[in-house]
């Protein structure tokens, strides 16, 4: 599947995988390292304009990366905010994993990442290994302009080697009148 397939696919995922996607991927920006539940106010949207929008700042991490390989099909989700009516507010995450074609690009991909996100925008918030047996290296990024984060983690150790990533964007409001779309 293309990245341009990818973008395409409408939103869907498990309960469980969100969760898990936004442990490590919520905070005082929108990430942080000590995992704190205050998240930024993203703005008004319907769920489906925000999971594009998501999708979107995936795309253009996708394109910093500037290795042969391929990401995964994953779609964005919906989470509730911590502390907000549910039916009223919700954050989007999209969690997807690039398998470069060489498991030597896993270096290139990540310093490629780490040189080109600050001049999109993003800041490093938390750059180096992680306490896994397996040492992965874990960059985590905001964005303030875009109202996103991302966390990702080099996975070298994995069969096949890949880069773990998710984005998540702030804390959304849906339009008045409307509810949100869980998916």
């Amino acid at each position: 599947m293309t990245w341009d397939e990818l973008t395409n696919i409408r939103p869907r995922t498990s309960a469980f995988f969100a969760s898990v996607a936004l442990t490590a991927v919520t905070g005082c920006g929108v990430t942080s390292a000590e995992g704190s539940d205050d998240v930024t106010y993203a703005g008004i949207s319907t769920s489906s304009d925000a999971a594009d929008a998501v999708v979107k700042v995936s795309s253009g991490i996708h394109d910093l990366i500037e290795v042969e390989g391929k990401p995964s099909d994953g779609s964005p989700g919906v989470q509730g905010c911590a502390g907000k009516d549910r039916e009223k507010y919700f954050k989007i995450f999209h969690a997807w994993s690039f398998y470069p074609a060489s498991a030597a690009d896993l270096d290139v991909a990540m310093e490629n990442l780490k040189e080109g996100l600050p001049k999109q925008g993003w800041k490093i918030v938390q750059y180096g290994p992680d306490t896994s047996a397996n040492r992965n290296v874990v960059l985590i990024a905001d964005n303030d302009g875009r109202r996103a984060g991302v966390h990702i983690a080099q996975m070298k150790k994995r069969n096949p080697p890949k880069l773990s990533l998710t984005v998540v964007a702030g804390c959304y409001q849906v339009p008045d009148g409307q509810e949100v779309e869980h998916f």
